[in-house]
This record gives structure tokens, sequence and C-alpha cells, in this order.
């Protein structure tokens, strides 16, 4: 194993950086080895480790809503199953793991 003797400096948004290390730390994964294992995967896949686009849709993150936005969001669910736009619970489960790659 290479001795670890680079430095890196990158500016990034400090509630991106909070938020990041917080997962990182229940994972017991310092932010430095983490890094390192980002670098060695762009070295693997010859590129980004992952997609980088627009997603067509995206899931609501209910923890940012307001009380208004989110009983918006819930009327939105009401009119589905009114409208019978449902779909088995196995079926969705399975496309999150498909999209997601879980």
């Amino acid at each position: 194993m290479a001795a670890k003797s680079a430095n890196l400096y990158a500016r990034i948004e400090p509630e991106v950086k909070e938020k990041a290390e917080n997962i990182l730390s229940t994972l017991g994964i310092p932010a430095s080895s983490a890094i390192n294992m980002f670098y060695k995967q762009i070295i693997l896949q010859r590129g980004l480790p992952f997609e980088v686009k627009h997603p067509s849709s995206h899931p609501v993150d209910m923890s940012f809503l307001s009380e208004t936005e989110l009983n918006e969001e819930l009327e939105k669910g009401y009119a589905d199953i009114k409208a019978g736009r449902t779909r088995e619970a196995n079926e969705v489960f399975a496309d999150i793991r498909k999209n997601y790659n879980l």
C-alpha cells in the first residue's frame, strides 16, 4: 500500500460537508478514506463512478417540505388512490432497488 502523502484541498458547501461527514461517521469511515475510495473508483471506472445527469423524476424529501407542501404531496397521493393509480408494493420496491442500484 502506498504511503498517503499527497494533500487535497477542496472548497465545498458547509451543509454538504456536514451531512456527508455525519453519514460517514455512522459508517465508521473517515472523510479522507471516503475521498480515497472515490478516487480509486474513478481510476477503476475510468471516469466518474456514477451517472451525472438531471433525473427525470426524483423522490420527494419530506424533511425539506413545509407543512403546506407536505399536505399538497399527500393530496396528490390521495388523488392517485382515488383514480386507481396504484401499484403493488413489491413492484415499487423492485423499481427503487433498480433505479438506485440498491
